[in-house]
């Protein structure tokens, strides 16, 4: 007898490079229908490395959010092999005694409507609609 299986990418193989045409048009789509949301989002590598080498981290999720003046932000969290997010870890410390750390819990980003992108100083993901 055969069985049905769902196969899913493992967590760290999601996402993938769509090129400038597809990723300039999205970009472009979305601040046409949107134009008074927030356009970009930038984040540190020092950050995302940091929530990348936790133990076991194999991605990370964003979640749309407010922070505390009631701005749009993004709260990220790094994600297991199965997709569950990292709110604490175990870890032997340099005495050799196991021990529950934190996970990273992470915001304090960029926000912008302005350039997100650019090929040249002329061209620009950002859109503006008359």
């Amino acid at each position: 007898m055969v069985k049905n299986q769902t196969l899913t990418k493992p967590v760290s193989a999601i996402g993938e490079e769509i090129g400038f045409e597809l990723g300039q048009q999205m970009v472009m789509d979305y601040q046409v229908s949107n134009q008074n949301d927030v356009h970009f989002y930038e984040i540190g590598r020092n950050i995302l490395d940091q929530v990348l080498a936790q133990p076991g981290c194999a991605g990370i999720r964003f979640y749309n959010a407010y922070n505390e003046a009631g701005e749009k932000t993004l709260v990220y969290v790094g994600l297991d092999k199965a997709g569950k997010a990292i709110f604490e870890f175990t870890c032997i410390n340099n005495e050799g005694i196991l021990e529950t750390n934190k996970g990273i819990v992470a915001d304090r980003i960029k926000t912008g409507s302005g350039n997100p992108i650019r090929t040249s100083d002329s061209d620009s993901w950002d859109v503006t609609v008359d």
